[in-house]
C-alpha cells in the first residue's frame, strides 16, 4: 500500500497543539468550527490526528513562497 502523506506533491500537514490554536484563531478573531473542513479518512492526514483537530497545511505557493491554510478535522 502506498503512503500518500509522504508522496512529493502534498503538502506538509501538522496537527497544531492547543496554545498555537488558541494564538491562530486569536489572531483571525474565528472560532474553531468556522475554519474550513477536512475529513477524517483523507489519506494526507498525519497518522496523530484525529476529529476536532485542527490541521496546519504548508503549501508552496508562486507569490508568497509558502502559504499556509487550517482545516478543522471532522467525521
Amino acid at each position: 500500500m502506498v503512503d500518500v502523506s509522504q508522496h512529493e506533491l502534498v503538502p506538509e500537514h501538522t496537527v497544531l497543539d492547543e496554545e498555537t490554536l488558541n494564538g491562530v484563531l486569536a489572531d483571525y478573531d474565528i472560532d474553531r468550527t468556522e475554519l474550513p473542513k477536512i475529513k477524517y479518512k483523507d489519506p494526507a492526514l498525519p497518522d496523530n490526528a484525529e476529529i476536532g483537530d485542527v490541521v496546519e497545511i504548508v503549501r508552496d505557493s508562486r507569490t508568497t513562497d509558502e502559504a499556509v491554510v487550517y482545516r478543522l478535522v471532522i467525521e
